[in-house]
């Protein structure tokens, strides 16, 4: 059994043309019908870094009444954020992005390293207060595009310091599509078995050639939590000009299919999600 994380706010993040808040609503809405265990919905950052998400407490208030068994995830890159998120009941998780290449954190984040681990903290006591989880993202866990000291053993490191922290959900995160099926899986079988306790994830940006091969080498490794979005629309604006996409989630779920692997999606609300995508991601993009 696979969870998939569909991914709606990474899809739209980097979107130039600003989504309508009704048409960002009915979107969800289709996604949470699907049966997707989280719904990572939206953000509370500065709406001027990332314009397209600043109306998420609008969302939020849209899809409440629709949020049954799905979890939904708020990035936030500060207190401040943190604070807004928890006011919002549907927010079961709060996501911290946290880059171990220090160039990347103080260009999406606006901290440095050691300032964002004072972050973290401030971000599990507000968790903690408001009965909600913390997912950090450790981004560039594959490798980065600046320059900055990378290996799998400071990925291990940072890791097993959140950790110490108090932080119980790690997801793994390839911010610019760089790693491959091998690299993906020896991260992972590496650091699953020093970890045991910790939640990991994998959030993979991909070209739509690796995705397949990329699932396989995540679901062998171990993994059974996985982050994607319909289409394999999205990336991380703060990262490139250029996106690299997300996992496409139909062809995870193809996959899994083919391979007799639960996912314990609805095909049907799967397939009509899908649908409101494609006209979506057409008429803004």
């Amino acid at each position: 059994m696979i969870h998939i994380t569909e991914c709606p706010r990474d899809a739209m993040q980097g979107i130039h043309d600003f989504i309508p808040t009704d048409r960002k609503i009915e979107y969800l809405n289709a996604l949470l019908k699907v049966g997707f265990q989280v719904l990572d919905a939206g953000s509370f950052v500065s709406p001027t870094s990332i314009p397209q998400m600043s109306d998420t407490a609008k969302v939020f208030d849209g899809i409440a009444k629709h949020v049954e068994n799905t979890k939904i995830l708020a990035i936030v890159a500060n207190k401040r954020g943190a604070d807004a998120a928890v006011e919002h009941q549907i927010v079961s998780i709060l996501g911290f992005p946290f880059s171990i290449s220090e160039t990347f954190q103080k260009r999406n984040t606006n901290s440095s390293i050691k300032e964002s681990y004072g972050r973290v903290e401030e971000m599990l006591d507000i968790a903690n207060k408001h009965q909600k989880e913390l997912v950090v993202y450790l981004s560039m866990a594959f490798g980065n595009p600046y320059g900055d000291s990378w290996s799998p053993n400071l990925v291990a490191d940072h890791a097993h310091k959140l950790v110490e922290m108090g932080v119980q959900s790690l997801s793994f995160a390839d911010t610019t599509g760089i790693s491959t099926p091998e690299s993906v899986s020896s991260l992972y079988r590496a650091l699953a078995p020093e970890l045991p306790k910790t939640k990991l994830s994998l959030h993979l940006h991909a070209l739509p050639e690796d995705i397949v091969a990329k699932t396989i080498a995540s679901i062998e490794a171990g993994c059974s939590n996985i982050d994607a979005a319909l289409k394999g629309f999205g990336g991380c604006p703060m990262a490139t000009d250029n996106l690299t996409g997300n996992m496409a989630t139909e062809k995870i779920v193809q996959w899994c299919d083919q391979n007799a692997i639960e996912h314990g999606l609805s095909k049907v609300a799967l397939d009509e999600a899908e649908r409101i995508a494609s006209l979506l991601f057409a008429e803004y993009h």
